[in-house]
């Protein structure tokens, strides 16, 4: 069933650093399949606070929040959700008659992958990022039941900041390791999470892996939130060397799923959103 545009179509949207047609097609499937008067675009912006004053004031339904805002949007919500307050993060904004409520559902889609997976939480884990992507994952890991983590990160203000809040470890980075830990080499971790945009197309890094070749070798699940291209450098590798892999396009179905519901109030089935998943990276 095709939903004709009309003045009362409710129009809900995404921003990003890097747009991408994966949420818009995922969104646009389900609406047309469950024949609801919704659509869907993705946009980018320089100025954020017109950004969300623009939500606000023209009705738009909701927002999904991608990276580098997912922090930056905090101060022009109304309402914190506890998904959103508990990790200072925020991925869904939904518009209630101008107040404007923000959730985090990436966390929710974080944890459901690792116990999905079965990955053993007495596994050590190196996180990635320090970002509002990052802040999901570590709170996800955390109360999935791990306690053996390290938050890898550049800045090290917010990366020892976010260690610290769950009782982790920071480093700026993994040096130079030697598998097996060979004399004065950084220890393995057996989980290695990216949550940075280390891979993501469109960016100066691309092509780059965002843990050192020889972390991937002695890790033994490899799970990347970057979503386009699903296929980053680091999933190729690890797929490549026959670990457990976990991608962001499992992640962007899952918590783009829990948007929809915040959106509309309407449960797809498992097997409509695995379709629209499917459609969104075909």
């Amino acid at each position: 069933m095709t939903v004709d545009l009309n003045k009362d179509t409710l129009l809900c949207m995404s921003l990003s650093g890097r747009p991408s047609n994966i949420g818009t097609r995922f969104h646009n499937y389900l609406y047309e399949e469950l024949g609801l008067n919704f659509v869907y675009k993705a946009f980018t912006t320089d100025d954020i606070p017109a950004a969300i004053a623009g939500i606000r004031a023209l009705g738009i339904r909701g927002c999904g929040v991608s990276m580098p805002f997912k922090e930056q949007v905090i101060a022009h919500v109304d309402v914190m959700h506890d998904s959103a307050s508990a990790i200072d993060s925020v991925n869904t904004i939904v518009n209630e008659a101008g107040v404007l409520h923000a959730y985090n559902t990436d966390y929710q889609a974080v944890a459901n992958l690792l116990r999905e997976n079965n990955v053993d939480t007495s596994l050590s884990v190196a996180v990635a990022g320090s970002g509002g992507m990052a802040k999901a994952v570590v709170a996800a890991v955390r109360d999935t039941g791990f306690t053996d983590v390290t938050v890898v990160a550049r800045n090290k203000a917010a990366g020892s900041t976010l260690a610290d809040q769950y009782g982790f470890t920071w480093k700026s980075d993994l040096g130079e390791m030697s598998p097996g830990g060979a004399s004065g080499a950084t220890r393995d971790f057996r989980v290695l999470i990216n949550a940075t945009p280390i891979g993501m197309a469109g960016g100066a890094e691309s092509d780059s892996l965002s843990f050192p070749d020889v972390a991937v070798r002695s890790a033994e699940v490899v799970f990347d939130v970057v979503a386009m291209p699903v296929n980053t450098p680091l999933v190729a590798l690890a797929t490549e060397l026959g670990k457990t892999v976990i991608t962001g396009g499992s992640v962007i179905a899952l918590q783009a799923a829990e948007q929809f519901v915040l959106y509309t109030g309407v449960r797809p089935t498992a097997d409509q959103i695995q379709r629209a998943s499917e459609y969104s990276r075909a």
